[in-house]
């Protein structure tokens, strides 16, 4: 059974950073792309960022470029998201996904396999 599992959440300082990872069992992510998405409380899961199967293109939300870098390590079959200048609004649970393409996405419809989300919670 294909599993994602993130880690990496907890409570962080408004300024502060953050990594989370997405370890993937039962599937090999190393010829598919993979999405971070998160939902806060009260509000619709968003798009996050992605990254093609390669590493070699990625996509963010406008409102976390220049803070946010989405990376993957194909032998170690596990996405990373570091988070650094984080902003109380960076409040929610961060999912983890994985879609069956070599292209990123940021539609949450264009992805297989998610993860059961881990919290991250940024105090001001």
């Amino acid at each position: 059974q294909v599993q994602l599992v993130e880690s990496g959440g907890g409570l962080a300082q408004a300024g502060g950073s953050l990594r989370l990872s997405c370890a993937a069992s039962d599937l090999s992510i190393s010829n598919i792309a993979m999405g971070w998405f998160r939902q806060a409380p009260g509000k619709e899961r968003e798009f996050v960022t992605t990254i093609n199967w390669t590493g070699g293109r990625t996509g963010y939300a406008d409102s976390v470029k220049g803070r946010f870098t989405i990376s993957r390590d194909n032998a170690k079959n596990t996405v990373y998201l570091q988070m650094n200048l984080l902003k109380p609004e960076d409040t929610a649970v961060y999912y983890c996904a994985a879609r069956a393409g070599l292209t990123g996405s940021s539609h949450p419809t264009d992805y297989a396999y998610w993860g059961q989300g881990t919290q991250v919670t940024v105090s001001s």
